[in-house]
């Protein structure tokens, strides 16, 4: 099945909490668009892989996904090896996306890390001939990258006012790891299970989104310049659509 977005994280609820508005987004203006965890999230202190298997599935029917998959890479085991390359690129090459959702570099947690370096280089490997994987080769035009933890200089920012409702109820589709309202749990206490976590969420959404104007906003980094061969016309889109000036 080709798509036109693939959003690739480390861990079942990753892209939930980071850019699920902008995939919602997507899907909602006519365009396809596919998940792949990494990792069934089999190390995180709450749940398991089996209940975070029954989650996802009802998070993804919320986004209105086109697909997801699970490439079964060892949680907390997130490597750049030959193997793992292999994997990323027969997905990429499978699905075909114009682009590709990956996490920023930067971040506490080592798998996304890792996870950032690995989809970035398969991204490029997946458009080699003489490597051999099921399904022919193929390059995605640009990797995206989603902010998590850490911050970043956003390139753009997308206007996910409309979507914002809709990505938190696809986090809270993970009873197992966040704060559900009264639920009562047996599970340890942990950082993202707090009601602070989902706050945290929604204040970053309100704080980007006031970039440009709107509500809530999303970030992303490119690593690479954009050609524009007509400024005006794309800065017009942008004052039709977007950041509000006042003159005093």
């Amino acid at each position: 099945m080709q798509v036109d977005v693939l959003a690739i994280a480390p861990h079942p609820d990753d892209i939930e909490t980071t850019c699920a508005g902008t995939v919602i987004k997507m899907i909602e203006q006519g365009y396809k668009a596919a998940i792949v965890d990494l990792t069934q999230g089999e190390t995180g202190s709450r749940g398991s892989k089996e209940i975070r298997k029954n989650e996802l599935s009802e998070a993804s029917k919320i986004m209105g996904l086109s697909s997801r998959e699970n490439l079964e890479i060892p949680d907390g085991w997130v490597e750049i090896n030959k193997e793992n390359k292999l994997k990323v690129i027969e997905v990429i090459r499978k699905f075909r996306p114009c682009l590709v959702l990956a996490p920023y570099w930067f971040d506490r947690h080592p798998d996304h890390q890792e996870a950032s370096k690995l989809i970035e280089q398969a991204v490029f490997l997946a458009g080699l001939k003489n490597i051999k994987t099921e399904s022919e080769p193929y390059r995605p035009k640009r990797v995206l990258y989603s902010m998590f933890r850490t911050e970043f200089p956003p390139s753009f920012v997308v206007d996910v006012s409309t979507t914002f409702e809709k990505k938190m109820e696809a986090i809270r589709a993970y009873k197992s790891q966040f704060y559900v309202e009264g639920a009562n749990s047996n599970e340890p206490v942990s950082y993202i299970s707090s009601p602070a976590f989902l706050e945290l969420i929604e204040a970053r959404a309100k704080y980007y989104g006031s970039l440009i104007g709107r509500k809530y906003g999303e970030p992303f980094l490119i690593r690479e310049a954009i050609e524009l061969n007509d400024p005006i016309h794309f800065f017009k889109n942008i004052a039709n659509e977007g950041l509000i000036y006042v003159n005093k």
